[in-house]
């Protein structure tokens, strides 16, 4: 039986090449840069 150990290193680099990938499809869809996030509250300009 092989006993893969997982470690921290490879977990980063991991999460490395997912961030790479989703920077690069990111790049690919410039009308996704100009979305409006509707999940965050408006913003109100308020005087003070």
């Amino acid at each position: 039986m092989i006993v893969t150990v997982y470690t921290i290193e490879m977990a980063y680099a991991r999460m490395r090449e997912l961030q790479d990938l989703a920077n690069r499809s990111r790049a690919h869809q410039p009308a996704a840069a100009h979305r409006v996030d509707k999940t965050r509250a408006p913003r109100t300009d308020r005087k003070r």
